[in-house]
């Protein structure tokens, strides 16, 4: 099997991207500040010396909350996550976009309508109030920055190989409502299309971007193991988690799940001058 990255210079391997990249909620916290832990899929694509080099140099800059603005300015005394790309970068993996969509407060949003209405839609009606689904036209804004974000990677780090790792099956692929989650019936249905649009822009961005740049899809292999399903088939956590995980997103088989899907991207032969 081709090893996806060269050798030269230790072949290091960055990480950029929110919770869904920092392995927030999990155990072996690194920083604190930005909920970076051990166990998330970069920790663990890390581990393969294959991808890390002889060196094993591994750069995580992952960070709960980030948006794509966080790629280019600091937040909070954090530097941007651009500063941690250089010519001798061979490997990048990217998580980012959701929460320039608001899913924590869209979430929250939903859970908090849906005590009013537990038959109906209130959240979607709520987002689409105006005749236009905002939402929808926040990742469609997203997707234009997305495409940003990839274009700086390029000319940062022109020799790597980029993986734009998506976001998992946090909602029933089927749209079927459950009662552990505060949402109304008739949201799961829109909350589920809403993640699905966000990866489609993901992945039109992945492709647009070219050679050297690929789409890891962490959705299809993640459903029936959404946040409604019982704990111990659950890989999205519900908004009532366990020990050593988060709301709403993956525990650690999830995390190992988006390690598995990127490393398939990564192992893929690849050249690019």
């Amino acid at each position: 099997m081709p090893v996806a990255v060269g050798t030269r210079g230790g072949s290091p391997y960055v990480a950029l991207g929110d919770s869904y990249a920092s392995g927030a909620g999990l155990a072996g916290v690194k920083d604190a500040k930005c909920d970076r832990t051990s166990g998330s899929y970069p920790g663990q694509i890390a581990k393969f010396r294959s991808v890390t080099g002889a060196r094993h140099a591994f750069k995580d800059v992952t960070c709960s909350g980030a948006t794509t603005s966080d790629f280019w300015n600091s937040r909070g005394g954090t530097p941007p996550q651009i500063d941690a790309l250089t010519p001798d970068t061979r490997l990048v993996t990217l998580t980012l976009g959701g929460n320039d969509v608001g899913f924590s407060s869209v979430l929250a949003t939903c859970a908090r309508l849906g005590s009013s209405d537990r038959d109906g839609s209130p959240c979607e009606r709520y987002f689409t109030a105006d005749g236009k689904d905002v939402l929808e036209e926040r990742v469609a804004t997203m997707e234009g920055r997305v495409h940003d974000v990839l274009a700086d990677i390029g000319r940062r780090s022109p020799h790597a190989k980029v993986i734009v790792v998506g976001y998992p099956a946090l909602f029933p692929d089927d749209g079927v409502a459950c009662p552990e989650v505060p949402f109304a019936k008739g949201d799961f249905a829109y909350l589920r299309d809403t993640t699905k649009k966000a990866n489609r822009a993901l992945e039109r961005q992945a492709e647009a971007a070219g050679a050297g740049t690929s789409f890891a899809d962490t959705y299809t292999p993640t459903i029936g193991h959404d946040m409604c399903r019982p704990r111990d088939e659950r890989w999205i956590e519900s908004l009532t988690p366990g020990p050593n995980t988060m709301a709403a997103h993956p525990n650690a088989i999830g995390q190992s799940v988006m390690a598995a899907s990127a490393l398939r991207q990564i192992y893929k032969p690849f050249h690019k001058p």
